[in-house]
């Protein structure tokens, strides 16, 4: 795993949860996102942080706000 902060490993696990959650595939998600796959499959790996940029086109592609990402409530982290 790269060195990424905690926050940004905090984030890669949501994102695989919710993607998981909504049964998309990474490439569909990269694909609503308007991001590579590549760029996703690192992101949920934890070998990358993502820009703001990505966290809100994720989150728009989710269906959420950006910050409703940064919550982990109710998460194994």
């Amino acid at each position: 795993m790269g060195n990424i902060s905690t926050l940004a490993k905090k984030f890669a696990i949501r994102v695989l949860f919710e993607r998981t959650k909504k049964k998309y595939s990474q490439e569909r998600l990269a694909e609503l996102a308007g991001i590579g796959r590549s760029t996703l499959t690192q992101i949920e790996a934890q070998a990358s942080s993502p820009t703001l940029d990505v966290v809100e086109k994720l989150a728009n592609a989710l269906g959420f706000e950006p910050y409703e990402l940064l919550i982990f409530k109710n998460l194994e982290i």
